[in-house]
């Protein structure tokens, strides 16, 4: 009996170091102190890459001239110096350009969401000729960049008289052309595809059409889709720049379009003495940026919550 409870005692440091394994490891490998130490250390270093850019921004743009060529300021300033706001909102004409802005954006943002959300649905749930081919074919148009097609569509567009006025941004949206619709069309119909045929069938028993199946039973579902495709037009129209200053000229604007032209702008606007260009400080650059972003910020802080939801529900990554 003596050497059995010899032979089964265990060491007095045996029990301390498998608690100090179950501390660092945890119970299955992925809920210790080690594991979690790891990845919100990652999660706080990559969230610090992205968040680095606006906090620089927003840091500058609220320095005073003396603050920028102060080498003892690094990221806090001495004073919240507003002027720089205030000379960016003038450079910017920011309300009238922010209407324009919204104007050329939320109405082909919405008109491309409803047409790739028709088209998705014809493709996922009816069975015509040339079917495969033709959904290869609106796919692959998404490969090509628009830098070479703008050419054509730029002679066309001048041909129908429709330069210079938001239809050269809706009548592609409209024929579902619009600024990557492929990926929105392939997102409704990996959606729609996903939808059990038996609830189209008692619909159709029921006396409902087409029509009526898919405004009363297919839309609602897909509202995650909805909301996915609404959001990345809106902000793939907004800071659409190229396309936006070949087909619109002089007739509209944007803000990003202005941020382009700020320094040029601002020099004119405030000239110095003698008739010479004024130097633009770097806290009036970052206070035109900031203000060019507000805007997207504001509706991502808005529609964040039904954007997270959306993605969840639809199961939709990494578009």
């Amino acid at each position: 009996m003596a050497s059995e409870s010899l032979t089964n005692r265990k060491p007095k440091g045996t029990g301390i170091v498998t608690r100090l394994k179950k501390l660092a490891f945890g119970m299955k490998g992925n809920d210790g102190l080690l594991y979690k130490l790891f990845i919100y250390g990652l999660l706080i270093g990559i969230g610090f890459v992205y968040l680095f850019p606006l906090l620089y921004m927003i840091s500058y743009s609220l320095k005073s001239l003396d603050d920028i060529l102060n080498p003892l300021v690094n990221w806090i300033p001495t004073q919240l110096y507003l002027d720089n706001y205030q000379s960016a909102y003038a450079v910017l004409k920011f309300l009238p350009t922010l209407v324009e802005s919204l104007y050329v954006t939320a109405i082909p943002a919405i008109v491309q969401t409803a047409v790739c959300a028709v088209v998705g649905y014809g493709f996922a749930r009816f069975a015509f000729p040339f079917k495969r081919t033709m959904f290869v074919l609106v796919l692959a148009t998404f490969i090509i960049p628009p830098q070479v097609t703008v050419i054509p569509r730029y002679v066309f567009f001048n041909e129908i008289g429709i330069l210079g006025s938001i239809q050269a941004f809706l009548f592609p949206a409209l024929l579902g052309q619009g600024i990557n619709s492929a990926i929105f069309i392939l997102i409704f119909y990996q959606f729609f595809k996903m939808m059990p045929k038996a609830l189209e069938e008692a619909a159709q028993l029921d006396g409902a059409g087409y029509l009526r199946i898919f405004l009363t039973l297919a839309l609602p579902m897909a509202a995650p889709a909805i909301i996915i495709s609404f959001l990345f037009s809106f902000v793939w129209y907004w800071n659409e720049t190229y396309l936006a200053a070949i087909y619109f000229g002089n007739s509209l604007t944007t803000l990003p379009l202005e941020l382009q032209k700020f320094v040029a702008t601002y020099q004119q606007m405030y000239p110095q003495s003698g008739g010479e260009a004024s130097e633009i400080n770097e806290g009036i650059n970052m206070a035109g940026t900031v203000m060019t972003i507000l805007p997207m910020l504001v509706v991502y802080a808005i529609t964040q919550r039904w954007f997270v939801e959306g993605v969840d529900r639809s199961g939709i990554a990494g578009e």
